[in-house]
């Protein structure tokens, strides 16, 4: 594991805004391995590995270091051994910045590491003005409001949501990065009255979004005081690598209420009792279902047990999830 400061936010796919010296180290890095390709394939005898793709912290020396990068370190002595090889022969420049970490607390604790991600894989993210963002991820866009938290009075309002909103321009950009969203992004900055604070909102944003290596294009506020904008998929997004969907929700984000619930377990033993004749119906459910109808709808269980002539019993299940039960025939 290692930790990269003052790096770049980037990733390995280039776009036709790369600079010259980019496309020259890449040019010359692709050349030297070509070249080792060609000398192995005649040094080496039949049937041997004559070139294979580079690991994880590689990739990250070879795209994500550059002239800003301040320093690599690394808590790995193999790992360490290995990217000062890959950098002496292809990256002399980084070699310096190298450096061995062998402190006795995690690297991962000592930078809060685990906090940052934490952060980045949160819905709401807080402003230092005291706003905060909502980003909402979904299959078909992104959207990202902006809020102004605290109300600071009327006289200086406006002067709160400029600066508000300018700081949101620069955190938007930094969680577009971290969070490697792609696609649609529709942000939503709080309503600006003067025309000079959305122009200089806009042009902080576009000024943001110049320093991601991963092409974006952004548009002006719309009619709706909406700014519209895309950002290229490079590969899935931090949530998409890091969680996976709800087993309870099922990515939906919400579940059904207690008493949503009960009235489909009505409707499911109605239909139940129309196509079979057992001798009792049991409830399996949710601690939460069952306490309910022992309370609140306790008359219309009855009042269905007495309808379809059978007795209905309960049976709380821990483990069962809110929207889970099973009617149970006897």
């Amino acid at each position: 594991l290692g930790a990269i400061h003052g790096g770049r936010d980037a990733t390995a796919s280039q776009h036709e805004d790369s600079s010259d010296a980019e496309l020259a180290d890449d040019i010359r890095y692709l050349r030297k391995t070509w070249s080792r390709i060609k000398e192995a394939s005649v040094r080496l005898p039949p049937m041997s590995l004559l070139h294979q793709d580079l690991n994880l912290l590689q990739r990250v020396l070879r795209d994500l270091v550059g002239e800003g990068t301040q320093s690599i370190r690394i808590d790995s002595k193999e790992q360490f051994a290995l990217l000062m090889t890959f950098g002496q022969e292809y990256m002399p420049a980084a070699v310096p910045k190298l450096q061995h970490y062998r402190g006795e607390r995690p690297i991962f604790d000592l930078f809060a590491i685990d906090e940052e991600i934490a952060r980045a894989l949160g819905r709401r993210v807080d402003l230092k003005s005291g706003g905060y963002l909502i980003v909402d991820q979904t299959e078909a866009l992104t959207t990202v409001d902006v809020n102004t938290g605290g109300y600071v009075g009327a006289r200086n309002f406006d002067d709160t949501i400029f600066k508000t909103n300018l700081e949101a321009a620069q955190q938007i950009a930094r969680q577009l990065r971290l969070r490697n969203l792609g696609g649609i992004i529709i942000v939503d900055f709080i309503d600006m009255v003067r025309d000079d604070h959305q122009a200089e909102v806009l042009s902080e944003f576009k000024r943001q979004l110049g320093r991601d290596r991963v092409k974006t294009m952004a548009g002006g506020f719309s009619q709706l005081g909406l700014v519209e904008m895309t950002r290229k998929r490079t590969r899935e997004s931090l949530a998409h690598m890091l969680c996976e969907s709800c087993p309870v929700c099922q990515g939906k984000g919400h579940v059904k209420t207690v008493r949503s619930v009960c009235y489909e377990v009505l409707r499911e033993i109605l239909r139940e009792a129309r196509q079979f004749n057992p001798r009792e119906f049991r409830i399996v459910a949710s601690p939460k279902v069952v306490e309910m109808f022992l309370d609140e709808e306790s008359q219309h269980l009855a009042g269905l047990s007495d309808f379809i002539k059978k007795p209905i019993s309960l049976q709380a299940e821990t483990a069962m999830a809110q929207e889970q039960y099973d009617i149970v025939l006897l």
